[in-house]
């Protein structure tokens, strides 16, 4: 971090959601509705996952990293915003919030590889169920995994490193209930020409070649079923790609329009920030996971334990 850095600002003022003062409490009971709903769906998933056997398969092996990015994910943003809410204290610390971008990032990136992931293990699973154990086997998950967290701790290290470059001199206001790159980028007085370059790079590696692998393991699954139609077959396919299509256009939507689509911060801006943010950690367990008889069943074996003691 440079003294010019150093002297520019110590504190950023986060303005929060567009609302009226007679809305804040509903919407403070909203958010932390959903952030407890986060939280206990995906500690839920991650629990039944670990203790059932039966669900030590490379597919729930992905969900399981995908509902702890979930988690994070919200905690990054969710808590500052409802303590701020509640507290009407709207500054953050300019050390804070470099470190919200950084986590923010990283777990973003988390969930755009293990989205991408998930929807190549459901493509071998069923386009190639004879090959499904030798090409999905542990020593390659791992590699994924592993390969998925160095790539998104990358990501974020670079545009954190960027970030901290940049002056902020006279204005230190955030139109946003978090410190959001793209919102910061434009308080900066500095010259922001990389910054922007390495978001446009970044976007189109990690944000749309995910999604077109999600994209295209939907349309090779479907192809698959339809040569052999039968209402089972099409009843599984829409059970597995219609619900992934969902929240993956949702989640992928979203963030592709604030990145790519926006040239100033309003309140469309801010609303869809709190899609991907906030509402996609929230539903993908029940996308994913609650839907899903595996889960079903190792829920319905822990309740009866839990029954049972």
């Amino acid at each position: 971090m440079g003294p010019e850095n150093q002297s520019s600002v110590s504190e950023f003022l986060l303005l929060g959601l567009p609302m009226r003062p007679g809305q804040q409490r509903g919407f403070f009971t909203l958010f932390l509705g959903m952030y407890l709903t986060t939280v206990l769906g995906n500690l839920l998933i991650i629990l039944l996952i670990r203790l059932d056997s039966r669900l030590h398969t490379p597919m729930y092996f992905f969900l399981s990293h995908l509902a702890f990015s979930d988690i994070s994910l919200s905690f990054v943003t969710v808590p500052k915003m409802l303590t701020n809410m509640q507290t009407q204290e709207q500054s953050i610390p300019y050390v804070g919030c470099i470190a919200q971008v950084y986590f923010f990032k990283f777990f973003v990136c988390l969930d755009n590889i293990f989205l991408a992931v998930m929807a190549y293990d459901r493509y071998v699973a069923i386009c190639h169920p004879l090959h499904y154990t030798t090409i999905m086997r542990e020593e390659l998950c791992v590699r994924q995994v592993a390969a998925t967290w160095a790539v998104s701790c990358g990501t974020a290290v670079t545009h954190t490193f960027l970030l901290v470059r940049l002056s902020f001199c006279a204005n230190n206001t955030i139109s946003h209930f978090f410190c959001e790159l793209t919102a910061l980028l434009k308080l900066s007085c500095s010259d922001i020409s990389l910054n922007d370059l390495v978001i446009f790079v970044e976007g189109g590696i990690l944000l749309f070649l995910p999604l077109g692998v999600i994209l295209g393991a939907c349309v090779h699954i479907g192809a698959i079923i339809l040569r052999v139609p039968s209402t089972v077959r099409l009843f599984k396919a829409f059970s597995t790609c219609g619900s992934h299509l969902f929240v993956v256009s949702l989640y992928f939507g979203t963030l592709s329009s604030v990145y790519f689509f926006s040239s100033s911060w309003n309140s469309k801006d801010i609303i869809a920030s709190v899609m991907y943010a906030a509402a996609t950690p929230m539903l993908n367990p029940f996308i994913y996971s609650l839907r899903n008889r595996d889960i079903k069943q190792a829920l319905e074996m822990c309740v009866s334990r839990v029954k049972f003691f």
